[in-house]
């Protein structure tokens, strides 16, 4: 008999960035979510307010595909039309990139995606179901562009396209999801330059015409050219997950104008608004400042992996680090530091010792002291509420307390229940909160360090009965060098570590 997936019995709730509010979950088709996230662009190292979202939204991820949904996951590279500044003017990051490195620009994109690639592996993350690149979506969005201009949402100025959102605003609603009145920005905003194309500030590029100096460059009815930053996205999101979807999600830098400007494309183009859930994660500060490469106030993953930073006293496993940033909510601002960072790592481990305790607890008749049915209901509720992550963490570190009492004998625990409390600790920790036991991981490195040690001691035996004594000396310097000592006695030798 078929088991109903988990979320028929549990009632999930989303904090949705448009209305403001926490709004019970229906995917517009049961059983299955379509989920959009507004990935990087590809011209320098992946920073760790990316790594936050990211982490947020592979949690997000991971426990809708743990409630049993089947999820088709989002998430673009951006590898052209993201000019500097977020503006519609300027030069374009990833050539900028290339024109100061000498490359070519697929060169740049090349890097730095592996590059995210590699530190969100190392990060534990879920690879997306789809990774689709601007670059590969030229024709599709020439497409799109064509259809808004045909619905009288914009117009082409010198080679360029843009977006009339004046026009959009006499019958939708242009700032819905910031909060933001048309005529407020109207009035706020200087007069236009002579030198621009635009008809109104507020108004957004959908096709740039290219410089002579700009790499980067299509063929379209209107120029060589590429498109606007924001136009990628809803060609994207569409193709891959229908005009209308259910999630989509980015930090909260993109709220505006990144998605407030792919709501009016979506409903310029297609005629309805395009996502049902807006998710927004919150930024990292450091050292209580803001994170800025100007001011130096900076911090990369690889430098919390090497320790390799004046602000850092020690290196830190990506598993940590990631576990640091699951105790705080996604929606909350997440403050980096030594010592907060050091803090996340003894409770790392006091959880994962007590996961390992865990297996060999004593076996009792009855469960005494803790109520394991109503901490797995209090577990779901804490996801369930907006994805609340650090309550889940303290429910699982009460059943930790609980895990110690039943070793010292201060509680007891039945067959049944220990099975359910193992399960449930496994799939919450490792499954859903996607942690990596390292404890398992020293284990094992230790097991095949014992291995190749051995292998050297017999070695080097088999050279002393040959009289090669410098093959024996040669072996147990080399290895002493390396913090091994071996010791030579009527049992033969063993090793120490120093």
């Amino acid at each position: 008999m078929a088991v109903a997936p988990l979320y028929k019995t549990q009632e999930l709730k989303i904090y949705n960035s448009i209305s403001g509010q926490k709004e019970v979950f229906t995917p517009i088709t049961e059983g299955n979510i379509g989920m959009y996230v507004c990935g990087p662009t590809v011209y320098s190292n992946v920073h760790l307010g990316n790594c936050r979202t990211f982490i947020s939204f592979d949690l997000i991820y991971r426990y809708l595909k743990h409630l049993g949904y089947k999820v088709r996951y989002v998430r673009n590279i951006t590898d052209a039309g993201h000019l500097e500044n977020d503006a519609d003017e300027g030069e374009d990051k990833v050539s900028k990139k290339a024109r100061l490195e000498q490359l070519e620009p697929m060169e740049i994109v090349q890097r730095y995606t592996l590059d995210f690639h590699n530190i969100l592996a190392k990060f534990n993350n879920i690879p997306p179901s789809i990774e689709p690149t601007a670059t590969g979506h030229i024709v599709e969005q020439i497409e799109i562009i064509k259809t808004i201009i045909d619905n009288g949402f914009a117009y082409e100025a010198n080679g360029s396209v843009y977006f009339d959102v004046k026009k959009f605003n006499e019958t939708n609603n242009y700032g819905k999801l910031s909060g933001r009145n048309l005529e407020d920005m109207i009035a706020n905003t200087r007069e236009l330059t002579a030198q621009s194309d635009k008809k109104n500030p507020q108004d957004f590029a959908l096709w740039k015409k290219a410089e002579p100096e700009h790499i980067m460059r299509w063929p379209s009815p209107w120029s060589d050219g590429f498109p606007g930053w924001h136009l990628e996205c809803t060609v994207m999101s569409t193709k891959y997950l229908g005009e209308q979807f259910d999630i989509h999600g980015g930090g909260m830098d993109l709220k505006f104008p990144h998605h407030e400007c792919e709501i009016a494309q979506g409903e310029a183009a297609c005629g309805v608004t395009p996502v049902n859930y807006w998710m927004h994660a919150n930024m990292l500060t450091l050292d209580g400042k803001k994170m800025s490469k100007s001011t130096g106030n900076i911090l990369s993953p690889a430098e919390i992996f090497s320790g390799e930073s004046d602000k850092l006293n020690k290196a830190f496993a990506p598993t940590v680090a990631r576990f640091f940033m699951l105790q705080a909510h996604y929606r909350s601002i997440l403050d980096f530091s030594n010592d907060a960072l050091e803090a996340s790592e003894k409770g790392f481990y006091r959880l994962m010792e007590s996961i390992g305790t865990l297996e060999n607890l004593k076996i009792n008749k009855v469960t005494e002291g803790f109520d394991v049915q109503n901490w797995i209901n209090e577990c779901y509720e804490a996801m369930n509420d907006d994805f609340n992550s650090p309550i889940l963490i303290a429910k699982l570190f009460d059943a930790v307390k609980f895990i110690n009492s039943i070793k010292e004998d201060k509680a007891t625990i039945s067959e049944a229940d220990h099975k359910l409390i193992q399960k449930t600790m496994n799939e919450f920790v490792f499954d859903v909160l996607g942690l990596v036991n390292t404890n398992e991981a020293s284990s094992d490195i230790s097991d095949k360090l014992s291995g190749t040690v051995e292998l050297l001691i017999q070695l080097r035996a088999e050279a002393r009965a040959n009289k090669d004594f410098a093959t024996s000396d040669k072996i147990r310097d080399e290895l002493l060098a390396m913090g091994i000592q071996l010791k030579d006695g009527r049992e033969g030798t063993s090793f120490t570590l120093n």
